[in-house]
């Protein structure tokens, strides 16, 4: 008899435990696990988009606990979001009055979007400063609440309603065959700038022309006449690079101050991921070089590193600081 409810006492407590284990999927492309709720805690491991993990901990106000293969650890609860479940079927049914009323109240208002950039955020408030509430991968359709506001859409999401940018957003219905989706561009646009086209043509007439009466006037002096030509074919290559050869970066830059972004991977030619240490999370993004000048996009930011050589780049605005090649 006594071994009989010792096994029973222990199922139902292993039943509240699994039932205390909500499981989340993760939204993030690589969501760092770190050893303590803290942003600056060691990364003790990372878990990629789409898996699931159980929470065993939901009360910090910016990390859960969560269960992984090779132990516990803490993510950013930015990046999580929840799995309905078996278990949380009766909390649903609790308020049949509530969900059916807000689905009546929605339905005749809502139209659906989709989103056009990856971790698209989500914030409580229509303003840029607003606490970030969750995000939203790329291709994900959401229902747009209330489209009045100039610059940011109120939409449904599982855990509630919030705000995004209406730049990331393009209409999937209804459908209007008269006019045709227009997609926000995901990438700075190229401004054509043809003033070092003109110097380089400037300078080349130049250096023509030295050259013209160099040999016209000095057909007797070959020393001097192959002098004058070596330096003139110097000084149109330095023109060349300086004017008309178009800049590449690649490779990785870091930098160890205390910045939001910490390192930009060039990956390809228009293609960059960057750390992002606020969130514990990378993300990928599209750039142009203007000049000396990198430009790429954070969603509603603009990103902006100054190329001082092949090995150094400058942070400019809130990424300040000196990025080196490692």
């Amino acid at each position: 008899m006594t071994k009989f409810l010792f096994t029973f006492f222990a199922l139902a407590l292993l039943n509240i435990q699994l039932q205390a284990q909500e499981m989340y999927r993760v939204k993030a492309d690589r969501l760092n696990v770190r050893a303590t709720a803290e942003s600056s805690s060691k990364v003790i491991g990372y878990v990629k988009q789409g898996e699931t993990v159980p929470v065993l901990d939901a009360t910090n106000a910016k990390f859960y606990k969560v269960k992984i293969k090779s132990g516990e650890g803490y993510v950013s609860k930015d990046f999580l979001e929840k799995i309905a479940s078996q278990t949380a079927a009766p909390q649903n049914n609790a308020r049949p009055d509530t969900t059916q009323a807000n689905s009546q109240t929605t339905t005749k208002t809502e139209d659906i979007y989709r989103v056009t950039t990856d971790n698209l955020r989500v914030r409580d408030k229509a303003d840029p400063k607003s606490k970030v509430i969750g995000y939203l991968p790329e291709n994900e359709n959401v229902a747009v609440i209330d489209s009045t506001n100039n610059s940011y859409f109120k939409i449904k999401v599982t855990n509630g309603e919030g705000y995004v940018s209406k730049e990331f957003l393009v209409r999937v219905s209804p459908v209007k065959k008269a006019e045709a989706p227009v997609v926000a561009a995901s990438v700075p646009k190229i401004t054509k700038d043809y003033s070092n086209i003109i110097l380089m043509v400037v300078s080349a007439v130049i250096l023509i022309a030295i050259l013209f009466f160099i040999f016209k006037y000095a057909k007797g002096n070959g020393v001097f006449i192959s002098i004058v030509t070596l330096v003139v074919l110097v000084m149109g290559y330095f023109c060349y690079i300086t004017f008309l050869k178009e800049k590449t970066i690649s490779g990785q830059f870091a930098t160890t101050e205390d910045v939001q972004y910490q390192s930009f991977d060039f990956k390809s030619k228009d293609l960059v991921t960057v750390t992002d240490v606020f969130t514990g999370s990378s993300f990928s993004s599209k750039y142009i070089i203007e000049g000396d000048m990198i430009k790429l996009y954070d969603q509603q930011n603009t990103i902006m590193l100054l190329i001082r050589d092949e090995n150094t780049l400058i942070g400019e605005g809130f990424t300040r600081g000196v990025f080196t090649k490692k």
